[in-house]
């Protein structure tokens, strides 16, 4: 039998990504992908558009793999359930005790549910499965709940709507999308979607569930067919509960060569790293954009494999440039940086209190641009990805 080679504890496009990086990086032994889900690694953000609308097929999903890594051992349906970091061991589901010499934490968040028993059929959106038992529901006419207006309630409530469903949000923010936003742009997003007929109830808590629908804080009692749960997500950490000195707070807290708990042997990629990022200064975050994957996977490949083989490791730490979009209704929602960071907001272009068309907001932190969001079509886009070199700057070190 030969060496145990690298783990990768999450089969979805983290995990991929670190195992097509380990091979660039010039990895050339065993590596091994553990997933809880018995799918290959599949893209998830049409999960509450393309794929709930009915307009692409849930095998267009599946991520296209490099060659360079078609001789990794998958095991797909094998959850592991604990992690001995010193001895360097996994546990699967079944009992199984797995070996490893360097190991990937790839293992992603899966959605927040609500503190609150019964209610109509309540649905949430992160696997082909969850996409696949909403879409079956979402027939014209029917009443439904959103509760959460992130990135998931918004998708989803532009989904249905479009479907032909009399759709309700509901959320304790202002304003939809207002962490990642900011009010101004979060405002125009609420317009438009109202404009196309969704209802909002906004600054208010849901309190009880019925078999009809919901019971908000001021007492008004909502009625829906069906509820969609979209109220953030946890990190999966609880594989690694009984690892002593690793900060599990918010995701796995790392340096900033994505090193966990300073072991040389172990890294973590995607929305479950906590990392510091020079470009927003020394707080370690988790940022759930679509582009961290990629670029974390890149850095801890690199720091992985100097780790376990001695070879010169990248002096510069890990400073991605977050990226995200969201597509809702006929709209793209683009953005650059951390906007959610800022303490001033700039528009570019367009008019905020028109009910249409383009805008585009610069995201200001001190003197610096951090992030820019645009709102709109094609142009709109085309105008926030013109900011990517401003934004690609690193922020002069203090002295």
């Amino acid at each position: 039998m030969g060496a145990p080679g690298i783990a990768v504890v999450g089969a979805s496009l983290g995990g991929l990504r670190a195992a097509e990086q380990l091979r660039a990086a010039g990895w050339d032994g065993g590596i091994t992908l553990y997933g809880d889900e018995p799918h290959l690694p599949y893209n998830r953000p049409p999960l509450s558009k393309e794929v709930l609308a009915g307009g692409a097929p849930a095998t267009a999903t599946e991520l296209r793999r490099r060659p360079s890594v078609a001789d990794v051992e998958w095991r797909l349906g094998a959850a592991v359930t604990a992690a001995d970091l010193g001895a360097r061991t996994l546990t699967l589901a079944d009992g199984t005790v797995r070996p490893y010499e360097g190991l990937v934490a790839a293992t992603g968040v899966r959605p927040r549910r609500l503190p609150l028993p019964g209610g109509p059929p309540r649905h949430v959106v992160r696997t082909l499965e969850d996409s696949a038992a909403l879409a079956a529901r979402l027939a014209a006419g029917a009443r439904v709940l959103v509760i959460g207006s992130g990135f998931i309630g918004c998708e989803v409530a532009a989904t249905a709507r479009t479907a032909g469903c009399a759709v309700t949000v509901v959320a304790p923010e202002a304003e939809p999308m207002a962490l990642a936003l900011g009010p101004e742009l979060a405002r125009a997003l609420r317009r438009r979607h109202e404009a196309r007929g969704v209802r909002f109830r906004m600054g208010r808590l849901v309190t009880a569930l019925t078999p009809d629908g919901a019971v908000l804080d001021d007492g008004t009692e909502l009625t829906a067919d069906v509820l969609v749960e979209a109220v953030g997500s946890l990190p999966n950490t609880e594989w690694l509960a009984a690892t002593e000195g690793i900060d599990l707070s918010d995701g796995i807290l790392c340096d900033a060569h994505l090193r966990v708990g300073g072991l040389p042997h172990a890294v973590a990629v995607g929305d479950v790293a906590r990392f510091p990022n020079p470009r927003y200064g020394p707080l370690a975050r988790r940022v759930e954009h679509w582009s961290v994957p990629g670029d974390t996977a890149r850095h801890a490949a690199r720091t992985l494999v100097a780790g376990l083989t001695g070879a010169v490791r990248d002096p510069a730490p890990c400073a991605p440039l977050p990226s995200f979009w969201s597509d809702q209704f006929t709209l793209r929602l683009q953005s650059f940086g951390l906007p959610g960071l800022a303490d001033r907001r700039e528009l570019l272009a367009g008019d905020p209190e028109s009910a249409d068309g383009d805008l585009l907001y610069g995201y200001h932190l001190g003197p610096r641009l951090i992030g820019v969001a645009a709102l709109g079509g094609p142009e709109a886009v085309a105008a926030a990805g013109r900011h990517r070199a401003a934004l690609m700057t690193l922020p002069e070190p203090v002295v």
